[in-house]
């Protein structure tokens, strides 16, 4: 049987999944005014991402545990925003990709 992970592990974990797949830092996520097509705000939800990322990162650093609700709750928030992104075409689909890639193989 698989020992699940610690929480602090698990949201670390999160935390650099969400690093490595979320636009956090680009510019082209920055875009904002009225002259946009967005569903949503980008910009304004991957700084709430961010603002939450940041915390976890020194609430852990200073030996704060998440409780389990709390991780929970932040990777529900990652889950959004990688939709509401994946809509507003700054970021791609996996599944999208995979299926692309079959289509173009045939």
């Amino acid at each position: 049987m698989n020992k699940k992970p610690h929480l602090t592990v698990a949201m670390q974990q999160l935390i650099n999944q969400v690093k490595a797949e979320l636009p956090l830092y680009e510019p082209a996520t920055f875009i904002c005014g009225t002259n946009t097509d967005c569903i949503g705000c980008p910009k304004k939800m991957l700084e709430m991402v961010d603002s939450e990322l940041c915390f976890w990162e020194n609430a852990m650093k200073h030996g704060r545990v998440p409780k389990f609700d709390e991780l929970r709750r932040f990777g529900k928030l990652c889950l959004s925003v990688r939709r509401m992104l994946i809509k507003n075409k700054l970021i791609s689909d996996p599944a999208m990709e995979h299926v692309t890639q079959h289509k173009v193989s045939l």
